[in-house]
């Protein structure tokens, strides 16, 4: 599968610089939850999310079809990591409490996944999804990111990367929606940190291996005039 192969290949830049979610967000979500028994993260990476739920269920799963990701991933006692897709998995039926996609949704084969979540989640489960897209730093540098992202690793961004710089807005979802306000992820980072992030993109993993070039030090060389290494 395409995006096993784009997310394997930089797995240890994905968890060392892929950011954080914020606290603020799982507090929302999980003031909607009904019992908090197991939670199922699905595409879930380095296990970001799911090592935040570990610490209010009792179990969680975290599901992800790149081993190498999922050996990079947060180890805690009472999270269990498993390689299948998400629209297959080993679970038995009624089973989740909540389940979440933490910038992973648009990847997924929708209308087979809907029917994975019918079979596996309890009823009145939760299912929690969030996307998030461009970064903003200051006018100059976002303007130099936002070429970054349309035109230098443009043409090799997935056809699915559209939901995500929609904000999900246009994926599938046949479920009644909770209203919500945008959260934020704020971050202090310093030049190299930007560096990082880039790598993990799948854009610049598909440009690499069709050009045999890294176009990343390329935009980290211009937004260095306006960004002191130290800063």
């Amino acid at each position: 599968m395409k995006n096993e192969v784009l997310f394997s290949a930089q797995a240890d830049v994905y968890a060392k610089y892929r950011p954080t979610y914020p606290q603020e967000l799982y507090d929302f979500i999980l003031r909607h939850i009904q019992h908090w028994d197991i939670a199922w993260d699905c595409g879930t990476g380095n296990g970001q999310a799911a090592a935040v739920l570990a610490g209010y269920f009792k179990k969680v799963f975290g599901t992800d079809i790149s081993q190498k990701q999922l050996n990079n991933a947060v180890n805690k006692s009472n999270i269990q990591y498993i390689n299948c897709p998400a629209e297959h998995t080993p679970f038995s039926e009624n089973l989740f409490d909540l389940v979440t996609v933490a910038q992973a949704y648009h990847w997924f084969e929708f209308d087979q996944y809907k029917k994975e979540v019918h079979r596996v989640a309890k009823s009145g489960a939760l299912l929690a999804v969030w996307s998030y897209g461009h970064i903003a730093i200051e006018p100059t540098i976002n303007e130099l990111m936002r070429n970054f992202h349309d035109h230098i690793v443009g043409p090799y961004w997935d056809s699915r990367r559209k939901y995500v710089t929609n904000g999900l807005r246009d994926v599938p979802f046949i479920y009644p929606e909770i209203p919500s306000r945008p959260f934020s992820l704020e971050l202090k980072w310093t030049l190299a940190d930007l560096e990082g992030y880039l790598e993990s993109w799948s854009a610049v993993q598909t440009c690499k291996l069709k050009t045999g070039n890294d176009p990343v030090p390329g935009c980290i060389e211009k937004i260095s005039e306006f960004w002191n290494d130290h800063e």
